[in-house]
């Protein structure tokens, strides 16, 4: 991968991976139309989600220290309970990372045809999350964080969307649309971590150049800054999308890009 596929792929991840439009299946696209392995360069993979993850301390600094400002007050708060939803949030998908992840992959690989497809699901839950009209929740529940990290857990699929299932999976539940998002991001901080802490360790069994493929410095820093300048971009720009509930139109694009997708599969 040298610089210029390196900016691309950077920029694809930053932006998709907080607009509902699955960061996995456009990387997927972005790199079959640029002819790159994704296997062949698991670090890159890592760095621009790292990248991704430090967009969102950056722009949700003030909710982050928020809460750790709460925590360190050592009783049960509101900075506490946000903590324990997050918590419970990400059950789900620590589940399905330690012991599910390699069989989901194995099963659905990440071919356009499955990419297509989920995006064709995720066009279909942000459309029925736009016209469901439920009561208002003032917080969100014990219960709705455990569901949306089902929801997160699902993402798991190349092409469903993780911030539009869990953005939409919250909506459903009646929460209201000005915290929603936040808590979308926040909770996606550590699985994303953790899955990235996972993979180099696997590939590490395979020794450095399973890890690095080959690439470069320069490319890496570049995707790194691609990802993290277009990471900041997008995740104020949803913010600010899902308080005025105009995700009908990410499900209007996501429908096309699989109609797109799914033609380059079977061409």
């Amino acid at each position: 991968m040298n610089e210029l596929e390196a900016l691309i792929l950077g920029l694809i991840q930053g932006l998709t991976e907080y607009l509902p439009v699955s960061s996995s299946g456009h990387l997927t696209i972005g790199q079959e139309v640029l002819g790159v392995s994704g296997s062949d360069n698991l670090i890159f993979d890592v760095v621009v989600h790292v990248a991704t993850v430090l967009s969102t301390l950056v722009i949700l600094w003030k909710e982050i220290v928020w809460i750790f400002k709460g925590l360190f007050k050592f009783r049960w708060n509101d900075e506490t309970r946000y903590t324990v939803n997050i918590l419970v949030s990400m059950i789900p998908v620590g589940i399905v990372g330690v012991f599910f992840k390699d069989y989901v992959e194995e099963i659905f690989g990440s071919g356009l045809f499955i990419v297509a497809y989920f995006l064709m699901v995720t066009a279909l839950l942000l459309t029925f999350s736009y016209y469901a009209k439920p009561r208002q929740k003032e917080k969100i529940s014990l219960r709705d964080a455990f569901i949306i990290g089902i929801a997160q857990a699902a993402a798991v699929m190349p092409g469903l969307s993780r911030s539009g299932s869990t953005i939409a999976t919250g909506l459903i539940l009646g929460n209201k649309k000005e915290k929603l998002a936040q808590f979308s991001f926040l909770m996606v901080i550590p699985p994303i971590l953790g899955e990235a802490l996972l993979d180099v360790m696997k590939a590490m069994k395979h020794g450095a150049e399973a890890v690095t493929g080959g690439m470069s410095i320069s490319a890496l820093a570049v995707g790194f800054i691609a990802a993290f300048i277009s990471g900041c971009f997008a995740c104020k720009w949803m913010i600010s999308i899902v308080k005025k509930g105009k995700l009908i139109y990410f499900a209007i694009y996501c429908a096309i890009i699989s109609v797109v997708a799914l033609i380059f599969s079977l061409s």
